[in-house]
Formats: C-alpha cells, structure tokens, sequence
C-alpha cells in the first residue's frame, strides 16, 4: 500500500519509507540464513528406549562461525522442540530433546529440522540437519504373574558345586600356607594339631532363571514380549544369571549389563515389524 501511495502522490517521503522496509525484508532474509549455517550437531541418546515411553535425548549444538553468534535456534522433531537462545562464535550449547516412538524395533533418524525467527520475526527459516541414526526400541514392560517355570514359588537359595570359593560348605582342611585369609583359619583344627589348617570350602552358585517367551500369558506377540521384558527387569534385580528362550532360540543364563543389554535387544528385534 505504502508503494501504491508514493507512486500516486509522488511523495518523496513515502518512497524512502518504501526503500527502508525493503531493505529491511533483505537484510532479515541474509541474517536469517547466515544463521542457519555453519552449525555442527550432535545427537545423545539414551542407552534404552521403550516404545510408548517419553524419553529425552540430549542435543549439542555448535556454533562453527568465528564472529557471529547463534541465536533463537529450534531443533524439532514430531512436534518435539529443544531451544537454543544465544551460542557464542566456536561455542557449544546443550539442551533436551523430548523424544517418543510408537512401536518396537529397529528405527531410523534420518533428519531433524532446524529452524529460526532471527532476526525480526517476520519469517521462521527452517533447513534439514543430516543425523542418520539406528535406534533399537525395546518392547514396554507389561506387569505379569510369574510363570511357574520361571521359579515363581521356589526360594532364591543356593547351590554349591565341588569347586574352591570362600562362602560355601567345607570340603577339607589344608595346611596353611601365608596367603590364605585369616577367616579360613580352622582354630580349633590348628590348636589340636599344632599347626595352623585352613578350610577349603565350595563355591556357592545362584540357581539361573528362564524367560520362556511362549509361556508369557500375552493374548498375542507383542504383549508376550512386553511381559517377557517386565520379567527380564524383575529378575535382574534379583542378583541371579538370567537366561532367554525365544522359539527355538536360547540364550544361556549370565549376569552383567552387557548381556541384559543383549536380552532387552533380542526381545526388541524378535519378529519385528
């Protein structure tokens, strides 16, 4: 409209106003895009993702540029934002990325989208940043009664096994040597003896606990393998190795985070759509 006046009226006064905010749009479309460039980003994920479960990834973004900084940044996803107000020339900022997915298995994150109002607010300028990321989405556990093959019912207890250890019952008496804990010592032994006998005893062994997918009381697949990881997660901190049956496939029993890591996969992975 301005344009339209000064051309009707010839008035000096409107064709600078004119000028100005064309300038204006100009300079905010150059700033804007010059802030989307030079930017380096980083995606942490967490190390277990359940499906249907919110978590939060964490996002490091990088200021590549040597004077100007970045400013009013958005990294989106799904409708997800993680904000990022002011980051210095060759500085680094990190912030919270609210993340969720809908269904187990192996995903892809291919791209997020950056996007900025900077300078004026006019235009909110977006462009694609590259991740390229697989994630392994692991089933929701889903609480379930203890199937009786599980050991549902039966003490935790212990077995011993014919081998040296320092908790289980005694297996014989030797000669103390000097580098036997004091606690072996059989003092009643040595006192009749009038030399000091250690006692060997048997290493204890906690009884390995099964989770036999076909026998999780699911109505179909995916409930079986929500239970499966709702026993998984219960068992585990029952201290005891914990071993898996999926179809015909065995895992053998075994402690440690590795092999929980790789039993929670397995689920993840087991006939996945």
């Amino acid at each position: 409209m301005l344009g339209l006046a000064a051309v009707n009226t010839g008035n000096n006064l409107l064709y600078l106003m004119v000028a100005a905010l064309l300038a204006l749009l100009i300079v905010s479309g150059l700033l804007g895009h010059a802030n989307l460039r030079r930017l380096a980003l980083r995606l942490s994920l967490p190390e277990e993702i359940y499906a249907g479960v919110p978590t939060t990834a964490a996002l490091r973004l990088t200021n590549g540029r040597r004077r100007l900084p970045l400013v009013l940044m958005s990294v989106r996803r799904d409708g997800q934002r993680a904000h990022f107000t002011l980051i210095a020339p060759g500085a680094t900022d990190e912030q919270p990325l609210p993340l969720s997915f809908a269904r187990r298995g192996r995903l892809h994150l291919d791209d997020l989208t950056l996007s900025s109002p900077f300078p004026v607010g006019f235009f909110e300028r977006s462009a694609r940043l590259p991740v390229a990321r697989e994630i392994i989405v692991l089933p929701r556990p889903l609480p379930c009664p203890l199937p009786a093959s599980c050991g549902a019912g039966r003490p935790a207890g212990e077995t011993s096994i014919e081998r040296r250890g320092l908790e289980g019952d005694l297996l014989a008496l030797n000669d103390y040597r000097g580098g036997e804990p004091l606690k072996l010592i059989h003092w009643k032994q040595s006192a009749r003896q009038d030399a000091l006998k250690v006692k060997q005893l048997a290493a204890n062994r906690a009884r390995p606990l099964w989770i036999r997918l076909d026998e999780c009381p699911g109505a179909n697949l995916e409930e079986r393998l929500a239970q499966a990881t709702y026993l998984l997660h219960l068992f585990w901190r029952s201290g005891r190795p914990v071993g898996l049956q999926l179809g015909e496939r065995r895992l053998a029993p075994a402690r440690g985070r590795g092999h929980r890591l790789r039993l929670l996969r397995e689920l993840a992975l087991f006939d996945a759509p």
